[in-house]
């Protein structure tokens, strides 16, 4: 962390005291001010006491699971999530993307690694959070970067998740422009993401549904572009 980079608070959770240990270590050895908790029962006493920048969150704990978690987390803006498992295949991960979490890493891993997506995560959110009234309007939806909410012609707002926003928001910065599918990983899940095309393809539906749901009769905003990616097909004013 350089010197003019501010400090940003991550909270652990794992059950697993030695993997606690390891990562609050390596973090802190980074510059991050790090608390670990080994439960969502403690996750949820200290959610209570202060809200971290990050929370690195084990999927595999007793009582409440990590997928649960990041679903019940997911469901108002909050910290960004980073999901930990000994579930490594692709299903694995793209189930915990599209509860909302931020980025995905098999254990175990390597802390250099972790550190990297931590980086990453928390500098897409604060390029987002960097940039305050920024908004874009396109066929009657609106978007806010800095509330990270996406506002239907009729004024509903509908909820995204983490992965959704990133996706989202990389294909709005590019309208009418054919974006592949590791192009839309890099941009939305920065390159240390592992290029795993289905991912994209699970967000893209979604988000579909939601843009469907929001406006029923509207012309498809996401447009599959056969053997090359996906398009953004309507103008983007930016306010």
């Amino acid at each position: 962390m350089t010197k003019d980079e501010p400090t940003a608070s991550i909270l652990v959770v794992d059950d697993d005291a030695g993997i606690r240990n390891v990562i609050r270590d390596y973090l802190e050895e980074h510059g991050y001010a790090v608390e670990t908790v080994a439960s969502a029962k403690e996750l949820d006493l200290q959610l209570a006491r202060a809200k971290p920048d990050l929370i690195v969150l084990d999927v595999m704990m007793p009582g409440e699971d990590g997928l649960a978690v990041c679903r019940r987390l997911s469901a108002e803006p909050g910290p960004a999530i980073i999901m930990l498992s000994a579930l490594g295949d692709d299903a694995d991960r793209i189930i915990g993307l599209e509860l909302g979490a931020d980025d995905y890493l098999p254990k175990p891993c390597n802390p250099r690694e972790l550190l990297a997506r931590v980086r990453a995560v928390l500098r897409r959110r604060g390029e987002s959070s960097g940039k305050p009234g920024v908004a874009c309007e396109f066929a009657g939806w609106r978007m806010d970067l800095v509330r990270r909410e996406l506002q239907s012609p009729s004024g509903v707002v509908v909820n995204l998740t983490g992965g959704e926003f990133m996706l989202l928001r990389a294909l709005l910065e590019r309208p009418m422009r054919i974006l592949t599918r590791d192009e839309l990983l890099d941009v939305a899940r920065g390159p240390d993401a592992d290029a795993f095309d289905r991912a994209i393809d699970v967000q893209v539906s979604r988000l579909r549904r939601k843009f469907e749901d929001g406006a029923p009769g509207q012309a498809a905003l996401i447009r599959t572009i056969r053997n090359e990616g996906y398009m953004f097909d309507a103008p983007v004013v930016w306010r």
